[in-house]
């Protein structure tokens, strides 16, 4: 539910502090939580230890789906781990969606969680959206469908071949 991304920004890097900060929350959280956006897109891609380019997939935040039974016990380990509750223009719109932030000396860190069951599949260790359910995500819930991960994805899939781990979703366009 983020803000696209600005496109004269598209070719730098992403903070590599922020990316490993936001990888460690993500694996904190894997028990209870499947991972979408961007965050999803990282880990279906195989092992990419080069520069992140933000073009790949966005890292802004963190969106994460919790199954509704398990909204409670995601809650207290949130602020076990020091997030609180942030105030959004979709709280008016919205029973199903909860952004939470954390700020420390390792920086901001936003999750933006969704209650609700999705299908899923597993990557590189987390439960992240099945790719087909995820891109139609875009346009909706999320919104930076131009990115390499999710063209990809598009193209793979229409293709029949399974997105998970292609050297394409972290490729720079020709």
């Amino acid at each position: 539910m983020g803000d696209a991304r600005n496109p004269k920004r598209a070719h730098e890097q992403w903070n590599p502090e922020r990316l490993r900060i936001g990888e460690a929350e993500v694996r904190a959280l894997a028990p209870w939580v499947t991972v979408s956006g961007g965050w999803a897109w990282h880990f279906m891609a195989p092992p990419h230890a080069e520069a992140e380019l933000k073009l790949f997939h966005d890292h802004k935040d963190v969106d994460l789906f919790v199954e509704p039974a398990r909204f409670p016990e995601l809650i207290a380990v949130l602020t076990a781990r020091g997030y609180h509750r942030i105030w959004t223009r979709f709280d008016a719109t919205s029973t199903h969606f909860y952004r939470y932030a954390r700020h420390d000396a390792g920086g901001k860190v936003i999750l933006d969680v969704f209650v609700r069951s999705v299908p899923s599949v597993e990557a590189a260790g987390v439960r992240v959206v099945d790719p087909a359910t995820l891109l139609t995500f875009y346009g909706d819930i999320h919104s930076t469908e131009d990115c390499v991960s999710v063209l990809a994805a598009r193209t793979l899939l229409s293709r029949g071949v399974s997105p998970l781990g292609r050297r394409e979703l972290v490729t720079r366009p020709s």
